[in-house]
């Protein structure tokens, strides 16, 4: 399976409910960012579990950041679908790692897309997709999405989806930092710096912008409150964010929970040798800060999950 990264166009948190989630407006978009992952039936043995998985990828300080036990989302999917139907027996999973880990682009919640997926058929499960994105679900507020992909506007805690117009082809850069940053740290920050939260709501000007493909409108309309509260525990965020903006970027903000960065270069109707040029531009600029591991070009939106 190759499955893709996500960027918030829009995040929008509101106060913390009863059940320690948060009330969210999420404006998904999948970019060229990919983790593959693939499933094979395990070998026979006397004993062992029902997953034993292994990573590969790029950067070594992301992948010893991979739980390579039951408490991978991936290994969680397998479990949870073998469960659901009883049609599950032991499958190695091996996930070679392009999305940057604790990074705000739901890497983990994208493996576990594609685990699902490549259970469901390895096993002949034949669970429609309604039943699949139910299982996401469950699994966690981002999985469904990498079922998806494109570009949906997430309610609930996120996982409840619709696809929003967007025909625009978007050209971004995204900084990718060497140090993590936990999502529930960042959501207690947030709820200590705004604990008057107001309910979360669909910004009109970002939906507006996505319908008429225009970088620029985007741009100018990109949101994250979560921001502040990543800044706050990691202040060299703004350093990355400034770099890119002084260097000609349309629109930058934290993706998620951070600590990536994500830069929009162009797109839409845009003449492509300038939009080249501005990425080159801004590529440079975050690379002189020594701030980002690595700087990484991307297109979106893409599809979801996808068998290869």
């Amino acid at each position: 399976m190759r499955v893709p990264a996500k960027v918030n166009l829009q995040l929008a948190v509101g106060p913390r409910r009863e059940d320690g989630f948060h009330a969210l407006v999420n404006v998904f978009h999948a970019v060229s960012l990919f983790d593959e992952v693939t499933v094979k039936a395990a070998p026979p043995r006397q004993s062992r579990a029902l997953t034993e998985l292994t990573a590969a990828g790029q950067s070594e300080s992301h992948l010893a950041r991979v739980p390579l036990d039951g408490s991978n989302l991936a290994a969680r999917a397998a479990t949870l679908l073998a469960e659901e139907t009883g049609a599950g027996s032991p499958v190695d999973i091996h996930i070679d790692k392009r999305i940057p880990v604790a990074g705000g682009m739901a890497g983990g919640s994208a493996d576990a897309a594609a685990a699902l997926v490549a259970c469901d058929r390895l096993w002949g499960c034949g669970l429609p997709r309604e039943r699949l994105l139910e299982l996401a679900a469950r699994l966690g507020s981002d999985v469904a999405f990498g079922l998806v992909g494109d570009t949906a506007v997430g309610t609930g805690r996120g996982e409840l989806l619709e696809p929003l117009a967007s025909p625009g082809r978007f050209r971004w850069v995204f900084a990718l930092s060497t140090r993590g940053l936990s999502t529930a740290d960042v959501f207690g920050e947030y709820d200590r710096l705004r604990p008057d939260a107001p309910e979360p709501r669909l910004d009109a000007a970002l939906e507006k912008a996505l319908a008429g493909g225009g970088a620029r409108a985007l741009g100018r309309a990109l949101s994250n409150d979560l921001q502040p509260a990543a800044l706050s525990l990691l202040p060299e965020l703004e350093r990355t964010l400034e770099a890119g903006r002084s260097a000609g970027a349309l629109g930058a903000l934290v993706s998620g929970s951070g600590p990536t960065c994500a830069f929009l270069l162009g797109g839409g109707d845009e003449d492509p040798d300038e939009v080249a040029e501005r990425e080159a531009g801004v590529v440079a600029a975050l690379r002189s800060t020594g701030l980002c591991e690595q700087v990484v070009p991307a297109d979106g939106d893409v599809p979801g999950s996808t068998v290869l």
